[in-house]
């Protein structure tokens, strides 16, 4: 029974999160801070959300620290996303295997 007290309170609290703000902000946004704020916010919460899952998914942190550094070398060369996502898979891949050899 308590299962589905979690679950309608987990729909309530999405379904609000959503709901609030179109209430509460009917007219259109005319700062721009307000708007430049909220442009940069799902940025944030996904960066604050994947930067550990890249440090602590693999064996060592070691490995993600260098696909992490290639990863950002590469995309502030302005680099596809394809190119920075392998080049950053290719470097955590190697860095892990020499880290494996070496212990």
């Amino acid at each position: 029974m308590s299962i589905y007290i979690y679950i309608l309170v987990m729909a309530l609290t999405t379904y609000l999160i959503r709901a609030i703000p179109l209430v509460l902000f009917k007219k259109p946004i005319d700062s721009r801070f307000v708007r430049s704020f909220l442009h940069y916010v799902p940025v944030a919460c996904l960066t604050a959300m994947t930067f550990p899952a890249i440090l602590y998914a693999t064996d060592h942190v070691v490995s993600g620290v260098m696909g992490l550094g290639v990863a950002v070398v590469l995309a502030l060369c302005n680099r596809s996303l394809l190119t920075v996502a392998a080049c950053g898979s290719l470097a955590v891949f190697v860095t892990d295997w020499l880290m494996k050899m070496m212990f």
